[in-house]
């Protein structure tokens, strides 16, 4: 059986998987990891380099922006310690109203005295009013929860961006994310609350996340630059773009849901869910005056269309050049439609039209390194009722195909879950033998 069970995908999941089976991960890239990897641009150049100048003078970016591992119990966190060293932080993270330069302390409905009182008690009355079972789209979803008032000055805007428009048509999901404690939303009208949310801890490794992903590479036997071009579920057999193929009995997939029927030749007669991609824009230069100390900022409303901004340097001072000072390295975020990746052009310009807005400001003087990256399924969404992730992941598994992590179930979870689902796939593989 070993000899014929394989791994499709060298992400978090894909390398734990590989580490706790021993069977080799086909990653199409030329390395490990995934969207979670770093990369390096020295000030004042456009060709990104693999590894950290010996020098120190480049800024560290990220391929999928900023990702933070949180979520971790302690037996994750110990078995994390074995890749490397961490550091733990506590979240700093700020809703910002460009217009009014206001900042609100996230989550919004716990940080209410920020805001007009009349508008706060407005929120707070329409809380406390919310359904006990919040039915409809994502955008029904929203307003019953947290009412008009938050919905239309926040929510509403944001997840407009966020989703690229689909809010008012999908589901909505991972409500945890925006939790609502009445008894917290009344203490916030008046004083601090402590930290709350899903996130609000994080980990980040000291060395960065291609470190991360190297040693835990290292662990197993990765083979990239093999890429899928076809699952033959009849002759079970995949084939690389390389024109080699592998027999198999049992395939454990990282690779997007979607992706994976493709490859695999088989049709559902369903609306495939939705998923959005991310244009991530990384930036360092000079620190602005009114840059802030947040890790990052959620952005309801923008000029340029982004709705998130990271601050990697408020994270970590290794993300700017050794021996500069007063330098940032940002992050910043705008959703689009999966497939609907922009050309060149349009590319540069939103990079000017965000540089622009980001030092009007006041949070950049100047950038002197600038580099753009495409995640093409970065979220993943279900249309209301759907069946089709489902019936996807039944089917596939008739196959012979095993789908997990992140992408491959269609559903959002951070690193450290990712890693979780690879190391049970990794465990079912290695008790088949």
């Amino acid at each position: 059986m070993a000899d014929s069970t394989w791994i499709l995908g060298a992400g978090v999941t894909g390398l734990a998987a590989s580490w706790i089976s021993g069977r080799p991960a086909f990653e199409a890239a030329p390395l490990p990891g995934g969207i979670c990897r770093s990369y390096h641009l020295r000030p004042g150049e456009s060709e990104p380099i693999v590894e950290a100048p010996e020098d120190g003078r480049a800024y560290r970016f990220e391929n999928g922006g900023g990702h933070w591992v949180f979520g971790g119990d302690s037996m994750m966190n110990v078995c994390l310690s074995g890749f490397a060293h961490w550091r733990r932080y506590h979240r700093k993270s700020s809703v910002f109203f460009p217009e009014s330069k206001l900042y609100v302390p996230y989550p919004l409905q716990y940080n209410l005295r920020y805001l007009d009182q009349t508008m706060a008690s407005w929120a707070f009355d329409e809380m406390r009013r919310a359904p006990a079972n919040p039915r409809g789209t994502m955008s029904d979803w929203l307003e019953q929860v947290f009412g008009p008032t938050l919905t239309e000055l926040f929510f509403g805007p944001f997840h407009e961006l966020y989703t690229a428009g689909l809010w008012r048509e999908i589901e909505p999901q991972d409500g945890y994310k925006s939790p609502v404690d009445l008894t917290l939303v009344e203490q916030g009208l008046h004083g601090e609350v402590a930290g709350s949310g899903y996130n609000s801890t994080f980990l980040y490794p000291e060395c960065g996340l291609s470190a991360f992903a190297d040693q835990l590479a290292a662990r197993g036997d990765i083979r990239c630059g093999m890429g899928v071009v076809r699952v033959d579920t009849e002759k079970r057999r995949v084939e690389f773009a390389d024109g080699s193929t592998v027999p198999y009995t049992q395939l454990i997939s990282t690779i997007p849901l979607h992706r994976m029927l493709d490859l695999s030749g088989i049709e559902l007669h369903e609306r495939p869910d939705p998923s959005t991609a991310v244009l991530v824009l990384n930036i360092g230069g000079i620190r602005g005056p009114r840059c802030p100390d947040d890790h990052w900022i959620y952005v309801p409303r923008s000029r340029s269309g982004f709705h998130r901004v990271g601050f990697y340097s408020n994270v970590d001072n290794d993300f700017t050049p050794r021996g500069e000072e007063n330098r940032a390295a940002l992050y910043v975020e705008r959703a689009f439609r999966s497939g609907a990746a922009p050309g060149s052009a349009e590319v540069a310009a939103y990079s000017q039209s965000v540089l622009d807005e980001l030092c009007d400001w006041g949070f950049l003087e100047s950038a002197e390194a600038m580099h753009a990256t495409w995640v093409d399924v970065a979220y993943t969404w279900s249309w209301p009722g759907s069946q089709w992730r489902a019936k996807a992941m039944q089917r596939l598994s008739d196959a012979g195909i095993q789908m997990t992590g992140r992408y491959g179930k269609w559903k959002f979870q951070g690193i450290a879950d990712s890693l979780r689902d690879g190391m049970l796939a990794g465990s079912a593989l290695k008790a088949l033998g």
